[in-house]
């Protein structure tokens, strides 16, 4: 997901909108008709009395119908004059008009397990980042996680990387704060990277948990700088687990990342980048990373230098993944990736074609063999090589895995033990 600036200039940026909408010079803000407050009776909206009754006949009864009408007549002054008294009291007049004082508000409590309570607990553990590249005039935006109290924070390759070369990154605290941060390291094809802020006291790191136990359709909240709208928060639900996709491009600086991501229906924008997912205990549960877009190019269709606005598919990076490779960042500067030991052919379409197998690796063991058709990893569909690909990495070492598979016209399932293997792969390899 791109996490590029939104420009400079005077007016509004092109994203913004009015509430008014495009209505020419001198529009502005207008309340809906039935939210305009009634007007208060005034020296121009005196009511003026009726018409005096004819004269009456002289006599007793004539005398008493003028003094109930001068009585009359005498009560609505007194209203009107104690209803304009009343109105300066109560307001500040200012050039004749009363400026209305709204009603303080009072303290609710707000438990720790709603969303209000986790949003408060979790924000100043979330940063916000802003990167320039050499030679590129326009600032990329981000978001972060604080994961421990030495200033390692945890991200987006993309976002510090947006061109495929790292850039000098800002972070800035919820408190406002500003301090620039060094790289530990990135790794493309997880799309993460770890920074670290030095010197930086009173630090929040944010609890981290797991994705295992999440079920489609839990609660989950979102935070980040959208277009780099700071502190935005919004919510949603977990849309699906364990969906493949490729993001980035070969062709392009921040390369191929292949990921094994939770989908969520919470709006997640350009700037979201590298923020929390976190679940109703307020814990971190993913990486925001990429949204899939109405206009997307189809080639790419997760491009992570796309700009467009959420459509309602967001997708992180599960915290287990994200765990295990900060660690190896921090560590060593680099991260393993999951293999089985097989190359695929990258033109196969409708399943995951086997195209030759490694002696040596764990596949060759569980009887995987060229010409297979994977159709599934863990009951989750496979239709392509990269979706192949996507669920092996995005998988555990030590963990065992089961490839449903095509063969010679008959299904079968193989067990295949998942291990590390160092440095990067070919695309095509899982």
């Amino acid at each position: 997901m791109g996490d590029g600036g939104t420009g400079a200039g005077t007016g509004a940026p092109s994203w913004w909108s009015h509430p008014d909408g495009s209505t020419g010079r001198g529009a502005g803000f207008r309340l809906p008709p039935d939210r305009l407050p009634a007007a208060a009776p005034g020296p121009t909206s005196r009511p003026q009395p009726s018409e005096p009754p004819a004269p009456a006949a002289s006599g007793r009864g004539g005398t008493g119908l003028r003094i109930a009408v001068l009585a009359v007549f005498a009560v609505l002054c007194a209203g009107l004059l104690g209803g304009g008294v009343g109105a300066v009291v109560q307001g500040t007049r200012q050039g004749g008009r009363i400026t209305l004082r709204p009603a303080t508000e009072a303290g609710v409590s707000r438990p720790a397990d709603t969303t209000a309570g986790v949003v408060k607990a979790a924000l100043p553990g979330v940063v916000y980042l802003s990167v320039r590249t050499a030679g590129q005039s326009v600032t990329g935006t981000g978001t972060g996680i604080v994961l421990d109290g030495a200033g390692h924070i945890l991200t987006n390759n993309h976002v510090v990387a947006p061109a495929g070369r790292p850039g000098q990154v800002t972070v800035t605290f919820s408190t406002g704060q500003r301090h620039p941060a060094a790289l530990v390291g990135r790794d493309v094809d997880s799309d993460l990277a770890v920074i670290q802020v030095k010197g930086v006291r009173g630090l929040r790191p944010l609890a981290l948990g797991s994705a295992a136990g999440l079920q489609v359709g839990d609660p989950v909240v979102a935070i980040g700088a959208p277009f780099g709208l700071v502190g935005t928060v919004t919510s949603g639900i977990l849309s699906a687990k364990d969906r493949p996709l490729t993001s980035g491009s070969a062709s392009s600086g921040t390369g191929l990342a292949h990921l094994d991501a939770l989908q969520t229906d919470a709006p997640i924008n350009p700037g979201n980048s590298g923020g929390p997912l976190l679940d109703s205990a307020g814990t971190v549960v993913g990486v925001n990373t990429v949204i899939r877009s109405a206009t997307a190019d189809s080639a790419d269709p997760y491009a992570a230098d796309d700009e467009a606005g959420s459509i309602g598919l967001g997708f992180a990076i599960p915290i287990d993944r994200a765990i295990r490779v900060a660690e190896q960042l921090v560590n060593t500067g680099r991260a393993d990736r999951t293999t089985i030991g097989a190359t695929l052919l990258p033109d196969h379409t409708g399943s995951a074609e086997v195209g030759s197998v490694s002696r040596t690796g764990t596949a060759a063991r569980a009887g995987l063999r060229a010409g297979d058709l994977v159709t599934a990893v863990d009951g989750n569909p496979v239709t392509s090589a990269a979706d192949l690909v996507a669920l092996i990495r995005g998988g555990s070492p030590g963990q065992r895995a089961v490839l449903t598979l095509w063969r010679d016209g008959d299904v079968r399932s193989l067990s295949v033990l998942l291990r590390s293997a160092p440095g990067s792969a070919p695309a095509d390899s899982a």
